[in-house]
């Protein structure tokens, strides 16, 4: 039976414990990086389950595989970066085709569906159990950026017809905007201080701020380097667009929820807000009589 399952599935069972032992070192190097006892031991059980499934494998390779470093070190360092949670349950998206490896294999060793599903829902569990500072504080980041993208996107198409002159632009909108942070970041320390909960006010203006600040940088950025309004505005759109998608793709997978509607709702409210001020501007511009 293992000479037959040698000679048919080898490299399909090579790349599954390679998976394996490259999941297990990345575990166990992030366990030894983290201070948090509880994330450390969840971290440390999976690893060990990991190990122990690359080892099963091993009595039909007959041997251990190695390791993928790159992948260790890009998932350690998206790990580190953007959160335990988001960077684990990104590895695991990407390893979705593996099932179909599995099923593939179990046509020759039924149990390689059971450690299938076993692992996807153990891991799943587990990782669900990790207590991630950040992710306790998605709400106060989701209304800062939800803000800063409207305000800002909003302010600055305004801008863009009333005053049609880049360097004025940028001056009103880096104004704004920075009133707008400080305005957002008193609300939310209020809010907090005031608010039921275990949540840090000065925490929540950290993690408020800083979605609040990095959009502000980034939308007005177009308007630092261009002398042409209207293809000012147009960049501006679209890093709007950008700063959405991957705030809305990093929500959806730490969170598990749809990325399409997220996506959706946040890019319709802050251009719809922006074509309305577009609006708004072109009418100032025409009734104040406004010429630069």
């Amino acid at each position: 039976m293992e000479s037959r399952v040698l000679e048919q599935e080898i490299k399909k069972i090579l790349g599954v414990q390679r998976a394996e032992i490259t999941e297990y070192f990345l575990y166990g190097k992030l366990s030894r990086a983290i201070k948090n006892p509880h994330n450390k031991d969840i971290l440390e059980r999976i690893a060990r389950d990991e190990l122990a499934h690359h080892n099963y494998w091993s009595k039909f390779t007959g041997d251990g595989a190695k390791p993928s470093r790159f992948k260790i070190w890009l998932y350690y360092l998206i790990a580190r970066i953007f959160g335990i949670t988001f960077g684990l349950k990104l590895m695991e998206m990407g390893e979705k085709l593996a099932q179909e490896v599995y099923e593939e294999i179990a046509q020759v060793i039924p149990e390689a569906r059971n450690i299938a599903e076993d692992e996807v829902e153990h891991e799943k569990t587990l990782i669900g159990l990790i207590d991630e500072e950040r992710l306790e504080y998605t709400s106060d980041i989701v209304r800062g950026l939800n803000v800063a993208l409207v305000e800002l996107t909003g302010t600055l198409a305004g801008l863009t017809l009333a005053i049609p002159e880049t360097r004025l632009i940028l001056t009103a909108g880096l104004i704004a905007g920075s009133v707008m942070v400080l305005s957002v970041a008193s609300t939310e320390y209020l809010a907090t201080k005031t608010g039921e909960g275990v949540h840090s006010p000065l925490k929540a203006v950290f993690y408020g701020g800083l979605a609040n600040v990095f959009t502000l940088l980034f939308l007005v950025f177009p308007y630092l380097i261009f002398s042409n309004i209207y293809f000012s505005l147009g960049f501006m759109i679209f890093n709007a667009i950008i700063v959405i998608f991957l705030f809305s793709f990093y929500i959806s997978v730490a969170k598990d929820i749809s990325l399409r509607k997220r996506f959706l709702e946040m890019t319709l409210v802050s251009l719809g807000v922006a074509a309305l001020a577009f609006g708004i501007g072109l009418l100032a511009r025409s009734l104040l009589h406004i010429e630069i």
